[in-house]
């Protein structure tokens, strides 16, 4: 939230629509959701902990948040999130990210932004029933922030759900000037070829997964044998 950077936190959430009635709202809901991201980012994992890092704050700090009056406790901010339109959150949220990230044309080339793609389950969602919520990311390696993130269908026990949400996650990104990494299970055609359409670069392992291409990259780097000549040298000493 530093107006140097001239992209405040709190501009990006004023764009997510409020799921609450106009009557009873004692709080600004850009205020709620300031609090629950100061609030993770600072450590918490739980709705409780989420309301004790509000109480925890002093007034000053509150009132750069937005609130007017002593902030919500736990229940309440649990209340306000769950009925959140969660894709008008990712969305805001990844668009304070890019405007955080976004580099003033120079003279110079920029440098390439890596990203990472990165798969995680979110500890405390498995209730014994319902698989736990397994979600895949786009983190920038430099400042480590999340530029966006989608819940994996059916979780991440089959890692090819990874490879299929990515390709719905990098839609609509900037990918332009940033080399997107990941592991052995996006290696694969169509998620190359929209990380190139899209003008971005990519690195991802390559394994058993792909194995004529694992065994033609094997074979081009593999050392020559021992007083063997390749076909240019023959013909050049004949």
């Amino acid at each position: 939230m530093d107006a140097a950077l001239g992209c405040s936190l709190l501009s990006f959430l004023a764009e997510v629509p409020d799921p609450r009635s106009r009557h009873g709202r004692r709080h600004p809901l850009t205020a709620i959701l300031a609090l629950a991201c100061c609030a993770i980012m600072s450590g918490a994992k739980s709705y409780a902990a989420i309301g004790q890092w509000g109480q925890d704050q002093d007034i000053a700090m509150m009132h750069r948040l937005g609130f007017t009056r002593t902030p919500p406790k736990a229940g309440g901010i649990r209340k306000v999130l769950i009925a959140l339109d969660v894709k008008a959150l990712e969305h805001a949220l990844t668009q304070w990210s890019e405007a955080l990230l976004s580099r003033p044309i120079a003279a110079e080339p920029s440098p390439v932004q890596a990203c990472a793609l990165d798969g995680k389950s979110a500890r405390g969602s498995f209730d014994g029933l319902q698989k736990a919520v397994h979600l895949l990311s786009l983190v920038a390696h430099e400042s480590g922030l999340t530029l966006a993130q989608a819940a994996v269908p059916h979780g991440g026990a089959e890692k090819t759900n990874e490879h299929k949400a990515a390709l719905r996650l990098l839609e609509g990104l900037v990918l332009q000037g940033r080399l997107i990494t990941g592991d052995a299970m996006f290696c694969q055609r169509d998620f190359c070829q929209q990380v190139i359409a899209a003008g971005g670069d990519y690195l991802v392992f390559v394994k058993d997964n792909q194995p004529t291409l694992l065994h033609d990259i094997q074979t081009a780097f593999a050392p020559a044998a021992a007083g063997a000549f390749s076909p240019s040298a023959a013909t050049d000493l004949g």
